[in-house]
């Protein structure tokens, strides 16, 4: 696709809850000098005059209690910070089923979802016979979305694929069977939402990944090709890491801390 066929998206990160955890829990083979490393966690806005996409939809307060997560915010709702309503958006994407990903899907009512067939496959087969591989999962959000499915609400992706003209979706695994992540055209040139493909910046800087993983090699392999398909390495945007609030500046007044421009 020629760039000049694609009218340049505005991206932002949404924080919608925070976690209190060690270093030790972030990374395979961490250093022996344990630290604080907190977590955050985001939603996503892709919109241009054209579009507004929605990457991911968070959970909601009683998944937090149930988990343990420190709740700030309903994710659909926070959509209003950026004069947005739920009931507008007509795609959300779904980088892949996991709790913190998938929850609050049915608060937007008017739009697909957009997954990898190979991340339903793996949400609704034999491997959540484990414990250990259905831990970040919750049944009530998988059959959601299998209800979804019966209405002609979920479009299936099989690898990579082009959503709309400047945004693509690209099949990475690793993390999760059929994690995908998301490539935007913005006026800093080509942007990727790694979503889980990369947790932390630290992930990916020092070839450690994150501890739950369904395939090493392509979660190693993912984090180079998050770094082909942006067009710098500042262009490359992690998942969880409470840094990205540093690094990108507030989406306006007040939102400080809370809703980062990335483009």
């Amino acid at each position: 696709m020629a760039k000049e066929e694609s009218k340049p998206f505005e991206v932002y990160a949404i924080k919608y809850a925070h976690h209190e955890r060690q270093a030790r829990e972030n990374y395979i083979n961490p250093d022996i000098h344990d630290s604080s490393m907190p977590m955050d966690y985001f939603m996503w806005v892709a919109r241009n005059e054209d579009r507004v996409v929605v990457i991911d939809t968070g959970f909601n307060e009683e998944v937090a209690r149930k988990r343990g997560r420190e709740f700030l915010r309903c994710p659909a709702a926070s959509l209003s910070l950026l004069d947005i309503s739920a009931a507008q958006i007509r795609d959300v994407v779904i980088t892949h089923m996991h709790y913190d990903h998938v929850g609050n899907f049915l608060l937007f009512p008017n739009a697909d979802f957009h997954v990898q067939d190979r991340e339903v496959n793996f949400a609704t087969g034999r491997n959540m016979r484990h414990a250990c591989m259905r831990n970040a999962y919750e049944p009530r959000d998988v059959a959601d979305l299998v209800m979804k499915v019966f209405q002609d609400r979920v479009v299936f992706h099989d690898g990579d694929s082009v959503l709309c003209p400047g945004l693509s979706l690209h099949l990475i695994g690793g993390h999760t069977a059929g994690l995908q992540v998301v490539r935007v055209w913005t006026r800093k040139g080509w942007l990727v939402l790694a979503s889980d493909a990369a947790h932390y910046y630290g992930n990916m800087e020092h070839g450690k990944p994150f501890p739950i993983v369904f395939n090493m090699s392509e979660m190693l392999e993912g984090h180079a090709r998050l770094h082909e398909l942006a067009d710098s390495a500042g262009l490359v945007v992690p998942g969880h890491d409470p840094a990205v609030l540093e690094r990108f500046p507030a989406a306006g007044a007040g939102l400080e801390g809370v809703v980062a421009q990335l483009a």
